[in-house]
């Protein structure tokens, strides 16, 4: 059985009761109690450090713990520094130190999103006498280093990581205890849907319901798409619509169809084959090749499209895309007991801001039907 853990919004939370309780009570914690919220529990995490740095500031230090999961934070320190203040108006103000990354579609704010204000806030607002306030500044020390091992920067998130989340839990997204569970609800699903939409993660489950699909045919795969796409099939389902971002979809055009970077990523590799069977030169298929991420790559296509009057975008991705349905029918008859594949494929892939880059020809005859 796979053991879940916490996401790091509650260490950072741990860690600032327990530079809290320090200013006040002058004494070391080994646990700090915290309220999850989502879900109605409470965590006791342990305390690696805490030191007084003056009379008015101290430092206490977790350690991230999220269980049985490929998480690149896992055993990573966070350090949170809380100080007494006396201006402003809001009692607890929250702060992104060295290694929280910085929003850059939000004004540089620090990536402490909605739940780890949540939580931070309510915790530590109930220790504060009436009158008091404080300055929490959250410090992941291995943050900028962990940072270009992720797609934060697809996403807009520079030189740090994020806190994020909607809940305390954290799941083992990439161990098949977590697969058992996709499994139930694709299961429960298929039973009253032949079209179902299947969507690697949160910003494609949050994008497809705006664009009006029916969420009750939305299905969460995380990475595991190969062994979905094999289930709906056996389950009967008629036609499945792959939704996501173009920097993990595009792995399945590769033949890769377990999309956590752990495993496998040949995605600069899939790109410059793209762009080489459409006709790009050799400096800018070297240009592609040799970008950062998959959103820099994106970026100079765009940029060369709008320099020469090209269409290179729509006719590399339309390709990437027609070849996902492909290699997706292909993977599923091939571990078809029958030798035959029922389900049919389209694909959808979007960028960091959430704007669709291309539909395969299936993917626009299923989104009719979907929305």
């Amino acid at each position: 059985m796979s053991r879940s853990g916490y996401t790091l919004p509650v260490f950072a939370c741990a860690a600032a009761i327990a530079a809290l309780h320090w200013l006040r009570d002058r004494q070391p914690l080994t646990l700090a109690s915290v309220d999850l919220i989502e879900p109605a529990q409470i965590a006791e995490i342990p305390i690696e450090q805490v030191a007084g740095l003056s009379e008015n500031m101290a430092l206490a230090i977790t350690r991230s713990d999220p269980g049985d999961n490929l998480d690149l934070t896992k055993d990573t320190p966070i350090w949170a520094l809380v100080e007494w203040r006396e201006q402003g108006d809001d009692a607890v103000i929250i702060k992104g130190g060295e290694g929280i990354g910085r929003q850059l579609n939000a004004d540089d704010k620090p990536a402490i999103y909605a739940y780890a204000q949540r939580l931070l806030q309510e915790n530590l607002q109930r220790m504060l006498a009436p009158g008091e306030k404080i300055r929490v500044t959250i410090i992941l020390p291995e943050g900028r280093s962990l940072a270009v091992r992720t797609s934060n920067s697809a996403f807009g998130v520079v030189e740090g990581l994020s806190l994020l989340g909607t809940t305390g839990i954290s799941q083992p997204l990439s161990t098949p205890d977590q697969l058992a569970v996709f499994r139930a609800e694709l299961q429960n699903k298929a039973s009253r849907f032949e079209s179902l939409v299947f969507c690697i993660g949160e910003n494609g489950l949050d994008l497809a319901r705006k664009l009006g699909i029916n969420p009750e045919q939305l299905v969460k795969t995380a990475n595991w798409l190969g062994p979905m796409l094999v289930e709906a099939d056996v389950l009967g389902v008629k036609e499945i619509l792959l939704f996501g971002y173009h920097g993990k979809l595009m792995k399945l055009a590769g033949g890769i169809f377990h999309t956590h970077h752990y495993l496998a990523d040949g995605r600069r590799e899939i790109l410059a084959a793209h762009c080489a069977i459409a006709g790009l030169k050799l400096p800018d298929i070297q240009a592609v090749f040799n970008s950062a991420t998959a959103e820099a790559a994106l970026t100079y296509l765009r940029s060369l499209d709008a320099a020469t009057g090209s269409d290179w975008v729509n006719q590399v991705y339309t390709a990437i895309a027609e070849t996902i349905d492909v290699r997706s029918q292909e993977y599923i008859q091939s571990h078809s007991e029958k030798g035959t594949a029922v389900t049919v494929c389209g694909s959808i892939l979007f960028d960091r801001d959430r704007k669709i880059i291309v539909k395969s020809k299936t993917a626009g005859l299923l989104m009719g039907k979907l929305c």
